[in-house]
């Protein structure tokens, strides 16, 4: 089952980074058939490396808590405290264009379908609801929106304020770009 990781960069820790990018790489590695979605988020400029996102397939809460935790940027302590949820994956189109990663957080509420045209937008790479573990009740959702983050946010709130019959609590909007290892990192 996915679920969705985001580990937000702790202040000045790019030396960090680079220094454990290969430990990093490896330990990707071991999940690359199972990560669905994946890669950096970045400073509005896209010069700055600010967190990481990750969409991996395995058997429950618990496997994704030890794919987080034992991941190497993580264990260096280079992470603010990580977001961990069950994701159900709605739309996932293979694009390498940078994108804004979109993701808005609510409190639990009953499970409602997205109206279709928001699924077939051409803006839309990759999109999941975020749903409490049993799939009872969303939490949130996550997208990945060929748009810059201000704009990108714009797509998803009608979208997020539909599922929870109001407001969302949160909507963010950041730079993002799928990653992964590249063919000269290998």
């Amino acid at each position: 089952m996915p679920y969705y990781v985001h580990g937000a960069d702790q202040p000045d820790v790019l030396d960090g980074l680079i220094e454990l990018s290969e430990a990093h790489w490896s330990y990707m590695d071991r999940f690359a058939d199972r990560l669905i979605l994946r890669g950096p988020t970045l400073s509005d400029d896209g010069e700055e490396h600010t967190g990481s996102v990750h969409v991996v397939d395995v058997a429950d809460r618990a496997a994704a808590e030890r794919f987080a935790y034992e991941e190497p940027y993580w264990s260096a302590g280079y992470y603010q405290p990580l977001t961990i949820a069950r994701a159900v994956v709605l739309v996932d189109r293979p694009d390498d264009a940078p994108r804004a990663l979109v993701t808005a957080e609510w409190e639990p509420a009953d499970l409602t379908e997205l109206a279709p045209s928001l699924l077939e937008d051409d803006r839309l790479s990759f999109v999941a609801l975020l749903v409490e573990d049993d799939g009872s009740q969303s939490i949130g959702i996550v997208a990945a929106v060929a748009a810059a983050p201000s704009e990108a946010a714009d797509v998803i709130r009608p979208a997020a304020d539909g599922l929870t019959g109001g407001v969302a609590m949160t909507v963010t909007a950041r730079r993002w770009q799928r990653g992964g290892r590249s063919q000269s990192d290998s």
